[in-house]
């Protein structure tokens, strides 16, 4: 037998992997919650832990899931990058009634677009980086509104979701990191994570009525949780556009807003 063959991307994804336990906060009725804190930045620091965090649909908040979340993580503000079709459907639940104050800024291709299965048509040809290119360019506006949410203090924390918490909201965390300057494989290993909750992430949308009939868990398949991707969607967003920060500046983020991000986020 020959040497193993190790696969040098997924070794640097792994290296960031376990970067800080701290990232992942756990609730009963949510599946995929981290804080975006303990990353590390080009020019010397890391990302500041209680002010933004990526997660799955919060619809289902038990009430002391909604009593953490408005105590100890201080939301304050939810962004739901869910279509508006998806959020008739399927509402905020606890949160709704909440003091959190609810922003839905969709992501999608096309301001057509209803639901997920309008997002990705044929899921069985899916080229999931181009997928992230197209939603990107459908998106400017939401994630610059997005981005001047986070930079302004006021709105602390904040929540960013879409269903899984994976696709939608794995671009916005991606193209806020690389804006910060978040070193690409730490932002591919904040991406990848989504795999360790999956399962349990397919499980629960299966129950939710806008996302019957979703397709099983594979490698290669809307569920596939695969860092190369969002390697090469970082790496774009650097080739063409000369990085998240110039593509949010060239959507009609501000200067002082860019700098008001970097302040908030990075310490």
């Amino acid at each position: 037998m020959g040497p193993a063959i190790v696969d040098p991307g997924r070794q640097r994804v792994a290296m960031y992997s376990d970067l800080d336990p701290r990232r992942w906060v756990e609730f009963a009725e949510i599946d995929n919650v981290r804080d975006l804190g303990g990353l590390p930045v080009n020019d010397g620091g890391t990302t500041r832990f209680g002010v933004v965090y990526r997660s799955s649909t919060p619809q289902q908040v038990s009430e002391a899931d909604l009593a953490q979340l408005l105590g100890p993580v201080g939301l304050r503000t939810l962004v739901d990058l869910r279509t508006p079709a998806e959020v008739a459907q399927e509402g905020y639940g606890r949160l709704a009634e909440s003091a959190v104050r609810l922003v839905n800024l969709p992501v999608c291709k096309t301001a057509s677009a209803a639901m997920p299965s309008d997002l990705v048509p044929d899921a069985h040809q899916l080229d999931q980086c181009e997928l992230y290119r197209e939603l990107l360019s459908g998106s400017g506006e939401s994630m610059v509104t997005a981005a001047r949410l986070i930079a302004d203090t006021g709105h602390h924390s904040v929540f960013f979701h879409c269903a899984a918490g994976k696709d939608r909201t794995g671009i916005l965390a991606a193209v806020l990191l690389d804006a910060i300057g978040v070193r690409a494989e730490a932002i591919v290993a904040d991406y990848v994570l989504t795999a360790d909750r999956i399962v349990r992430i397919r499980a629960r949308l299966a129950t939710m009525a806008s996302y019957q009939g979703l397709p099983p868990l594979s490698r290669t398949g809307i569920f596939a949780v695969d860092p190369a991707p969002m390697r090469r969607f970082v790496a774009g967003l650097r080739a063409e556009h000369g990085g998240a920060a110039n593509w949010l500046r060239a959507n009609g983020l501000t200067a002082a807003e860019l700098r008001d991000l970097r302040r908030v986020m990075v310490r």
